[in-house]
């Protein structure tokens, strides 16, 4: 949430348990894929991971550690079966700066902030979503992204020279 110096943010809540999940990814080539799904749980992620690993083929999958993602059986014994193909990096946790699908996100949050007329429905939400990601390009460097600093000892890699 975000409040410009010494104003109080209000946030408006409906109290419905209706929710929607979005799922991302982005590819070193900047190719992307975002889905959206009635909860964010492990059958949802690894619906997700299924779609993800079918569209980019044999892939370094860096991903945080949110309980869907690593302690759901049915996700860790497709990641263990395709272990070959599919290499799993953890992001330490409570760590979203090493995460940049968060950039996403954190763009996301501030186009859909910054309109003129908030969807007042979750249907109407849904829909600025699905447009909204399927329409959107976010040009984040992959590359150099995963070749700061701050990514080297998460990496375990050495610098040359």
């Amino acid at each position: 949430m975000w409040a410009g110096p010494g104003i109080r943010p209000v946030r408006v809540v409906s109290g419905s348990r209706f929710r929607t999940a979005v799922f991302g990814a982005i590819g070193i080539d900047g190719r992307q894929l975002f889905r959206q799904y009635g909860s964010f749980d492990g059958p949802s992620f690894l619906d997700f991971l299924k779609k993800m690993h079918t569209r980019f083929g044999p892939m370094y999958l860096f991903v945080d550690k949110a309980r869907q993602h690593r302690r759901t059986k049915i996700v860790t014994d497709y990641l263990r079966r395709h272990r070959t193909t599919l290499r799993v990096r953890w992001l330490p946790t409570a760590s979203p700066e090493f995460d940049a699908i968060e950039e996403c996100w954190r763009q996301g949050e501030k186009d859909l902030s910054s309109l003129p007329r908030f969807p007042t429905t979750l249907k109407d939400l849904k829909k600025f979503l699905a447009a909204y990601y399927r329409t959107k390009r976010f040009g984040l460097d992959m590359r150099g992204f995963l070749l700061t600093d701050r990514c080297f000892p998460l990496m375990k890699l050495r610098r040359p020279g």
